[in-house]
């Protein structure tokens, strides 16, 4: 017999709260079972899809793209996860830059940073305005914080 779990049980081994759930089921992440009084009852296999949603989004994928990636029918699967990858690179990339900044801020004998020419030099692509720091890119790598630019304000 497969196991079953309850809402709140779901929720609480991780950490979210029930409406969470019930969201994801409304978005179609989660297709949990209803017992005969109609409450939802998740087996092993939502316990997985669970896990599975939470460390997309932990990776940065958007609940759309989770959508597809737990769809088996989705036509545009491949393409969904061949841009996740891209983007991951790409933010893999921005965090080793700024974790040099980091390492050097932390070893950097300056009291104010920014009057620093090695860390000047870490940054000098965006005071430029040639490197991908933009503030539209801010705001699509993180839609649920918006980013206040001078065309917004």
């Amino acid at each position: 017999m497969k196991s079953s779990h309850a809402i709140g049980d779901v929720a609480a081994r991780f950490g979210l709260d029930t409406h969470v759930l019930r969201y994801w089921e409304d978005v179609g992440l989660l297709r949990p079972d209803r017992d005969g009084a109609g409450r939802r009852r998740f087996t092993d296999d939502d316990l997985v899809r669970v896990a599975v949603v939470l460390r997309s989004k932990a990776a940065g994928m958007t609940l759309e793209q989770i959508r597809v990636l737990l769809d088996e029918q989705a036509p545009s699967r491949h393409r969904v996860l061949e841009d996740h990858l891209r983007d991951l690179e790409i933010r893999m990339a921005e965090m080793e830059q700024s974790r040099r900044m980091t390492e050097h801020a932390l070893r950097c004998r300056s009291h104010d940073i920014t009057t620093c020419p090695r860390f000047r030099e870490l940054v000098e692509d965006v005071v430029a305005g040639t490197g991908e720091w933009t503030a539209e890119r801010l705001a699509a790598a993180e839609p649920d914080h918006p980013v206040i630019t001078a065309a917004s304000a």
